[in-house]
């Protein structure tokens, strides 16, 4: 077991190393977080030996773990110093919530399938984040009773901004989100929040995700 643990280690060192400092993310708290959470806890038991490898994996439910250098980079995007309160819609495994909640100081986090809900909080408590908050439901609805969040990442591709996610998000804070067509790719964009109501838009190219699906996203209706 102690070998496996030093082989992870390596294996997250190696990962950062390769492809998260190779492509450009240089906030220390990011790449901290990279180094520290134990991928392999969060992609399914058959999957692990894949854990580091730049790609996304299947978790079932039609639902994937992102890569690593999407997970870096979009938390790089939300710039935190350790002092927000951030929405993660789309908690899958829970690998994105585990990586938040390393920088942020709480994290409440959104799942559509209760089974992979439920799965999450296993994994989360396992790795020792039982602190991030999982609620299974709409993510494109958001979390209202607990705004306003100084940041809100959504892993899953919507047809526009939702305006519920816009609404609780505080002045001054940044929403990432995947915006374009349900299939193929999309725009990532980092919307901040102005103190007059308004919202700056910065595009950080194609990524392709699932859709998000609910009442402010896709429907399957």
């Amino acid at each position: 077991m102690g070998s496996d643990s030093k082989d992870s280690s390596a294996r997250r060192l190696d990962m950062v190393r390769e492809q998260i400092l190779a492509r450009g993310i240089r906030d220390p708290r990011v790449l901290e977080a990279m180094e520290q959470v134990p991928r392999e806890l969060f992609v399914p038991r058959h999957l692990q030996d894949e854990a580091y490898e730049d790609h996304p994996l299947p978790i079932g439910y039609g639902q994937t773990i992102s890569q690593p250098y999407i997970v870096a980079l979009m938390a790089d995007m939300l710039g935190l110093d350790g002092r927000e309160r951030v929405l993660d819609i789309g908690t899958g495994s829970g690998y994105a919530a585990a990586v938040l909640a390393s920088i942020a100081l709480e994290v409440f986090s959104m799942e559509r399938v209760p089974e992979l809900a439920e799965r999450a909080r296993e994994n989360l408590r396992k790795a020792g984040f039982s602190q991030v908050q999982v609620r299974c439901g709409d993510g494109s609805l958001g979390w209202p009773e607990a705004a306003p969040f100084d940041g809100i990442c959504v892993a899953a591709g919507a047809p526009a901004m939702p305006d519920a996610l816009s609404e609780q998000l505080a002045v001054g804070g940044r929403l990432v989100i995947p915006v374009g067509p349900e299939q193929g790719v999309q725009r990532l964009l980092c919307i901040t929040r102005r103190p007059d109501g308004g919202f700056d838009r910065e595009d950080f190219g194609d990524v392709r995700f699932v859709p998000l699906l609910g009442e402010e996203g896709w429907s399957r209706d």
